[in-house]
């Protein structure tokens, strides 16, 4: 299976079950042989906690894995310790501890970073990698705004057509 759940739609309420998520890799933290990933689909951006007891196939796949590379992840939804969640994600809550991951597509060095907002190319550059450009969170939400708005439109003119 693809994934289970879309990575912004999990909660606290989901701890214990096991889960597989798909997403592009936005951040990526070492802390001592635990490894951390924020992984980011249209959704929203859940953590994934990579621990060095995994199988040595998988650690090594892990270690090369860098921003935007696009991984498939099966593991455990768990709540974050006390005084550790993040406010400041919508799923600041919790936590999936990895499993599996399985690599989907590599990706070369981008252009220019599309987590941040900040540092940001001339507009040029951003038109000729537009691909890259629409997957920043502003850009995201302006597009599904702007489908929330047409759709509406065409709803309500249809029904009044009908009546």
């Amino acid at each position: 299976m693809y994934r289970t759940h879309t990575c912004g739609e999990l909660r606290a309420s989901h701890a214990g079950q096991t889960v597989t998520l798909s997403g592009w890799v936005n951040r990526r933290r070492d802390h001592g042989g635990v490894a951390f990933f924020d992984l980011r689909d249209r959704s929203g951006t859940i953590q994934i906690t990579i621990n060095p007891d995994l199988p040595k196939e998988v650690l090594d796949q892990v270690a090369n894995v860098r921003f935007e590379w696009v991984l498939q992840i099966e593991g455990l939804v768990q709540k974050r310790p006390d005084g550790m969640a993040n406010p400041k994600m919508e799923t600041g809550e919790i936590e999936i501890i990895a499993k599996n991951v399985t690599v989907l597509n590599p990706a070369k060095t981008l252009p220019f970073m599309v987590s941040s907002d900040a540092d940001l190319p001339d507009e040029n550059t951003r038109l000729k990698y537009r691909y890259l450009d629409l997957r920043r969170e502003r850009l995201t939400k302006n597009m599904v705004l702007r489908h929330k708005v047409i759709k509406f439109m065409r709803d309500y003119l249809d029904e009044a057509r009908l009546h």
